[in-house]
């Protein structure tokens, strides 16, 4: 190296950048980090079982629920009289199936009236108070009057469902709607849009972020319904087993009966987040504008 070449400074190099996480590794991440304190829960519960830190034969241990949760899922049906030996599947299908039509039902007349009541200052003086006042009554609370109304039937499971899930969609709504930019609405009239259109195409997709949190607020308190309907209104599904596993002092099947319901509320809502996030990919475009 000559002494020119020794004399020119060399320019600051920066180092190389660190490449991003590939997609695959950040969910992998998140699953881990997820699934860090189920683990921890799990390992607390198996020691408290192992160690009688817990009154003995009352709470069962991990390996019990385990064992009894995998007869009851694929154990033999029809040959045995056991009613937790292959029926598991059954029973969800008519948890499922409450919750999907009480779900329904909250929504097709939870989200019309939330955006009603958020637009309509006269349905809003009429109707909120109301429901404001009906909100805090408890589920629990409708149970007489369901039963006595609907009988030990499907209409009273899905009349406590649909009620459970009806206030967080109405009032999310009925948010997202009072929550849009006034900006908004006057560019539209000042393009010469009527109310009509203003609605449908500016407060509708504004509103939708809060619709969708009512959404995952309602499925997870119509999966909280259908137990407790089930538990005294009708004669079969997860609820219903629950109590009947009770009766019988098979604790390992009313764990799995409840870690079944937090297994498909946790489905519900990841469902409906798919949903969302599907619908409202023009909100992570504004953010990055």
């Amino acid at each position: 190296m000559d002494a020119a070449t020794r004399a020119v400074p060399r320019p600051d190099v920066a180092p190389p950048a660190r490449p991003a996480p590939a997609p695959e590794g950040r969910r992998l991440g998140r699953v881990v980090l997820a699934g860090l304190l189920p683990a921890a829960f799990i390992a607390l519960w198996a020691a408290s079982v192992r160690y009688h830190w817990v009154p003995e034969g009352i709470v069962p241990s991990p390996y019990q629920v385990v064992r009894s949760w995998h007869v009851w899922i694929v154990g033999a049906s029809g040959f045995t009289l056991s009613p937790y030996s292959g029926t598991w599947l059954d029973t969800v299908l008519f948890s499922g199936r409450r919750v999907i039509q009480g779900f329904g039902l909250a929504a097709a007349v939870g989200i019309p009236l939330g955006i009603l009541i958020g637009w309509n200052r006269l349905v809003r003086n009429v109707v909120d108070p109301s429901i404001q006042m009906l909100r805090p009554i408890p589920i629990t609370a409708w149970l007489p009057f369901s039963i006595a109304v609907f009988g030990i039937y499907d209409a009273s499971a899905l009349f406590l469902i649909g009620l459970g899930a009806f206030y967080p969609i109405v009032v999310n709504t009925t948010h997202g709607v009072r929550d849009t930019s006034r900006l908004l609405i006057r560019a539209a009239q000042m393009l010469g849009a009527g109310e009509a259109t203003i609605l449908f195409k500016v407060v509708f997709p504004s509103a939708l972020p809060a619709i969708f949190t009512g959404l995952r607020l309602g499925v997870g308190i119509a999966w909280t319904a259908v137990i407790v309907a089930e538990i005294v209104a009708v004669k079969s599904g997860l609820g219903y087993v629950l109590w009947d596993a009770y009766y019988v002092s098979r604790m390992d099947i009313c764990v799995a009966a409840m870690i079944s319901v937090g297994i498909l509320g946790f489905l519900s809502d990841r469902i409906i987040s798919a949903v969302a996030r599907r619908l409202l990919r023009w909100r992570a475009l504004e953010a990055h504008t």
